[in-house]
């Protein structure tokens, strides 16, 4: 336990927007109404064991005991009325954090479009026109929209202080709404294995001031090269522990045509890929 506390938390017990928090409230509660079976039951196997030793004499044990209709009933009812109440604890939760359901905010949403390749992120700022690899900057107190696909296999976007892990299919697309509260630096991953680069498939959102993230999109567009069809052909070929990189521009409807699978494909672009089953779009 000494260990454990001197770790520092950057997971989903450490929240750092609205959804996380909201996540960690339902992971707590769980947990506490399921301890009300749990804890009951370790205590009394303990205390079983402890007084049907061998040694105790005092304990009597009745060979002819019979169907008792009130033992059953508390027995069967506690763990009924538990999973009813996580039941409907997790329903409700559930339903309210609906990944596609927007945040209420009074800033105006900002939209980001995410393209899982192989093997590393590609995020699209449609209203900004520019593009990024591997870094996710965005202004904090702001909620995020995003729109998420794949142009490889199926993967798994996952920023875990800011929640709801949610998973990208090719040719499918699939909606998120996530708010940082407070500028920092919080690691995302892919959290669905899709091959020899996934281990170094990781990315950094960066919550700045929005007047730190309107100086970061005006330093975007000065500089680099623009993502067009022969850029991200570039760009979809397999490749590990790619660096942080920018786009000024970006070539007019780039995510609809990575969807649709309109882009141009380059040679070989699905060489050591980890096939992966379909699955839901959940989050």
């Amino acid at each position: 336990m000494l260990a454990v506390a001197a770790c520092h938390q950057t997971g989903v017990l450490d929240p750092q927007g609205p959804i996380g928090a909201a996540e960690q409230l339902l992971l707590i509660n769980s947990t506490g109404i399921m301890l009300v079976v749990v804890v009951p039951v370790i205590v009394a196997t303990l205390a079983f064991a402890f007084w049907y030793r061998s040694s105790n004499a005092r304990a009597s044990h009745d060979p002819d005991w019979a169907y008792q209709g009130g033992i059953e009933f508390v027995v069967w009812s506690i763990p009924a009325l538990v999973v009813i109440l996580l039941g409907g604890v997790n329903w409700i939760g559930s339903h309210q954090l609906d990944p596609d359901q927007p945040i209420a905010a009074k800033a105006k949403p900002l939209r980001v479009d995410v393209v899982a390749l192989d093997w590393k992120w590609l995020f699209i700022y449609p209203d900004q026109g520019i593009a990024a690899v591997n870094q996710l900057v965005v202004p904090a107190g702001t909620p995020v929209s995003f729109r998420l696909t794949s142009a490889t296999v199926m993967n798994s976007f996952f920023v875990p202080q800011l929640g709801s892990q949610i998973y990208t299919m090719p040719g499918m697309t699939t909606r998120l709404h996530l708010l940082a509260d407070n500028s920092g630096d919080y690691p995302g991953i892919s959290a669905n294995f899709s091959g020899d680069g996934f281990s170094d498939m990781r990315f950094i959102v960066k919550a700045e001031p929005p007047a730190n993230f309107v100086a970061w999109v005006a330093q975007v567009r000065a500089s680099g090269s623009a993502l067009d069809d022969a850029g991200y052909a570039q760009l979809a070929k397999p490749s590990e522990a790619v660096p942080p990189t920018t786009y000024r521009a970006v070539a007019p409807q780039m995510f609809d045509h990575i969807v649709s699978q309109t882009v141009s494909d380059p040679p070989n672009a699905h060489a050591s890929r980890a096939w992966c089953p379909p699955a839901h779009a959940g989050g």
